[in-house]
């Protein structure tokens, strides 16, 4: 025995050479199968843990419309991009802690002419968990050029328990 037939791959010199493939890796029926069942595990892997159902909101939209969140001592700000969206195509509501922002976004033309878009229409809903008490009566919003600006007021309460630690060198 030569080290040349402990080899997988070489020449074929009269008898059957190993192959370092499955069977299924060369079918290409087996091989696009399994392929599309990646792209489908890929697509639907979010699903169940926080993210929206088809119902409510696509996956396509599920991070729409994306936000900034800022926390200070005194308030909590989110600033959301909401571009091609009115004042009227927007509600906000908060509740239990949680604001929630939802609304929809219409297309301003027929979908006879249209060949191919990139841009997102439907319904939508973020929900953002605040995780401290605001001051119900004194939160705003104000939405300017496609931005909307919400600002949460913590109350007295939150405010005291914020405790500086000065760090030492």
């Amino acid at each position: 025995m030569s080290v040349r037939d402990l080899i997988p791959w070489g020449r074929n010199n009269g008898h059957q050479v190993p192959s370092l493939l499955r069977d299924d890796d060369r079918d290409p029926f087996l091989s696009l199968h399994r392929e599309v069942n990646r792209l489908f595990d890929d697509v639907f892997r979010g699903f169940g843990s926080g993210l929206p159902a088809f119902g409510s909101a696509s996956a396509f939209s599920a991070g729409w419309p994306s936000v900034e969140i800022s926390d200070t001592d005194t308030e909590i700000k989110v600033t959301a991009e909401m571009p091609g969206l009115e004042e009227k195509d927007i509600e906000v509501l908060l509740n239990d802690g949680i604001l929630t922002l939802k609304g929809e976004k219409r297309s301003e033309s027929e979908d006879k002419d249209r060949q191919f878009s990139e841009r997102y229409y439907g319904r939508f809903e973020r929900r953002i968990p605040l995780g401290v008490e605001v001051e119900q009566d004194k939160v705003g919003a104000i939405f300017r050029n496609g931005v909307l600006t919400v600002t949460l007021p913590k109350t007295h309460k939150v405010q005291s328990q914020v405790k500086r630690i000065v760090i030492k060198s």
